[in-house]
């Protein structure tokens, strides 16, 4: 696992929290409106269908409630900055919980439900828990805080992936997008550390990385450009390097500016 930046991004409480909200509720309003059909429509995420993605949102959300509901452990022993380089090893527990949530789940009426109670369970625990408080997550123990962050790129990540299997246009909270962008931008700086490569995702985030010559005045030598959905779906392999500098969705200038072999950053 690469370690984390010593100065890591602070994010805003009262903005990630009320980002959460609005994306899951963007996502019930979705699910809401899906007819059985829908829900058995496949997706890019393996043997899943549209109903197992649905039931994996509530999976995600409402670990915030079960996680801040357990006794709070002694010592933190996660940084925000190490979270998306431990997605892959945890992808078969994730999929064996979520195939469990979806047979829980399988009456639409059911599924509506789970959503329903999984929003009144997170509006509860962000409205009585301290950022700083400390929550037993899969990957160890880290910050309310900083899982809220993590709970945001999740949301993001899988409202695209949603909207790819539905042909669906579900909505990004602009600050849920941003959370997203900035903090898989800076898992690249970690991976790849240095200041001769100029990462731009605008309008929300630049970061240098890679070694070599770090640039100081002036235009960067080497200069990596794409837009905020590009730029997650590289992240997360969603999209291959290739593919996206073909398709002119990634404009990359100079001769260290080929991060082909630095993503993804999550599985």
């Amino acid at each position: 696992m690469p370690p984390a930046r010593k100065r890591t991004r602070s994010y805003d409480s009262a903005k990630i929290r009320a980002a959460v909200l609005a994306q899951f509720g963007h996502v019930r309003e979705a699910v809401r409106a899906l007819t059985p059909e829908q829900l058995d429509l496949p997706t890019r995420l393996g043997d899943w269908t549209v109903r197992e993605l649905a039931a994996h949102f509530t999976l995600a959300v409402g670990s915030v409630a079960r996680t801040a509901g357990q006794p709070e452990p002694p010592k933190r022993d996660v940084a925000l900055l190490d979270w998306p380089f431990t997605t892959a090893e945890r992808a078969g527990a994730i999929d064996e919980d979520t195939r469990a949530v979806t047979e829980a789940a399988q009456d639409v009426d059911a599924l509506h439900a789970l959503y329903e109670r999984t929003a009144a369970e997170l509006a509860d625990i962000l409205a009585a828990t301290s950022d700083d408080r400390l929550i037993q997550a899969r990957m160890g123990v880290m910050r309310l805080g900083d899982f809220l962050v993590t709970r945001v790129v999740e949301l993001v990540v899988h409202t695209d992936d949603f909207n790819a299997a539905t042909g669906l246009d579900v909505p990004y909270d602009r600050q849920a997008l941003a959370a997203c962008v900035r903090l898989l931008a800076d898992a690249l700086a970690v991976k790849a550390p240095g200041g001769s490569v100029e990462v731009r995702v605008p309008p929300y985030a630049v970061v240098q990385c890679v070694e070599g010559p770090r640039h100081t005045r002036g235009t960067p030598p080497n200069v990596v450009e794409t837009d905020p959905l590009t730029w997650i779906r590289l992240a997360t392999g969603r999209t291959e390097w290739g593919e996206a500098v073909g398709a002119a969705k990634v404009s990359a200038s100079g001769e260290r500016a080929d991060l082909s072999g630095l993503l993804p950053l999550m599985g």
